[in-house]
């Protein structure tokens, strides 16, 4: 049966491994360039506006935030990483949050969601973490967002683009999305589904 996304609620902030929730439950974890528009991704998974905060200025998610999905796994939303108005020193330390929880040795993470903007080339901080995510050894969902502002002729080459920036296997899933219009809403959720219940 699919996650049930309009059952959702905040359960914590972490700044730091000792807010991580180590419980059992499947995690998906969203990561994303501060400007791509995960914050948005995250309102129209879940039906709601201003769930997940959508701020004018990039880089406002500095903790890791969980949400409970139906009471049958986490969404976890990382710090947006690139853009970000915020001092070199707190751009540190959403780095160092980061790879604790990618490192965390009680392995947390069920899925990655990589929340790319499919108008432009993957850039160097996209290929990292998209690395992290393999590093892992979970699945892994590339979201090319922002598919309302290209037209239909640019779309299959960017998402070419995509495949051969992140070396993507026609195994690996990606899903062309657009968070202004809701395109792609039920494929992410069909195989979040999936992963979070193998």
């Amino acid at each position: 049966m699919s996650l049930n996304f309009s059952k959702v609620e905040f359960v914590r902030s972490a700044a730091g491994p000792e807010g991580f929730l180590r419980d059992g439950l499947p995690q998906a974890a969203f990561a994303g360039r501060s400007n791509v528009g995960k914050s948005s991704v995250i309102n129209r998974l879940v039906g709601r506006k201003n769930f997940a905060r959508v701020g004018a200025t990039p880089g406002k998610t500095a903790h890791i935030n969980y949400f409970l999905v139906d009471r049958r796994a986490y969404l976890v939303d990382l710090p947006g990483y690139g853009y970000a108005k915020v001092s070199q020193a707190e751009k540190d330390r959403w780095g160092r949050l980061m790879e604790r929880y990618f490192q965390d040795e009680q392995q947390l993470i069920t899925l990655g969601v990589l929340i790319v903007d499919i108008r432009h080339k993957p850039t160097a901080d996209d290929v990292t973490m998209h690395e992290w995510f393999r590093q892992t050894g979970c699945p892994e969902i590339i979201v090319a967002n922002k598919l309302d502002k290209l037209k239909k002729s640019q779309v299959e080459p960017a998402l070419t683009l995509i495949r051969e920036t992140l070396e993507l296997t026609e195994d690996d899933a990606l899903v062309p999305f657009s968070a202004e219009k809701g395109e792609g809403k039920e494929a992410l959720i069909r195989l979040m589904t999936e992963a979070v219940e193998r």
